[in-house]
């Protein structure tokens, strides 16, 4: 079967770089789903889990969400932020909920935008961790 080089790379360097068979995000405007020979494209990407399929198993990265370009033979996601699946540290990832939950109830002179961007993205990674 045909793939794809995937390559998810952050301000800290290469999260990931690898061959799959198809690649599911959430962009800012809706769903997508990638195969080989995909026309051009360049999406802003939601904070979602970017899933891959290689030989019918599912590998999952949380991504808190950057930019997705895809041509026909790769896919680079640059992203502020990303981890695969087994790399994500669940007790950290629960701290930042409550520390993001605890801003958002106090009501004080918060960054509420902020706060809640730090919400979502602490429970993006959650949701990947647990699947």
């Amino acid at each position: 079967m045909k793939t794809l080089t995937v390559s998810v790379v952050t301000p800290d360097g290469q999260v990931l770089e690898d061959e799959y068979e198809m690649v599911s995000c959430k962009a800012e405007t809706g769903e997508l789903g990638i195969l080989p020979g995909h026309i051009p494209l360049v999406a802003p990407l939601a904070i979602s889990a970017l899933r891959l399929k290689r030989n019918n198993e599912e590998h999952l990265v949380a991504v808190s969400g950057g930019f997705i370009e895809v041509r026909p033979d790769k896919v680079t996601v640059l992203a502020p932020s990303a981890e695969r699946a087994e790399d994500i540290d669940v007790e950290r990832a629960l701290a930042a909920k409550e520390r993001a939950e605890k801003r958002l109830a106090e009501q004080k002179d918060i960054d509420k935008v902020r706060a809640e961007a730090a919400l979502q993205r602490a429970l993006n990674r959650l949701e990947i961790a647990r699947r």
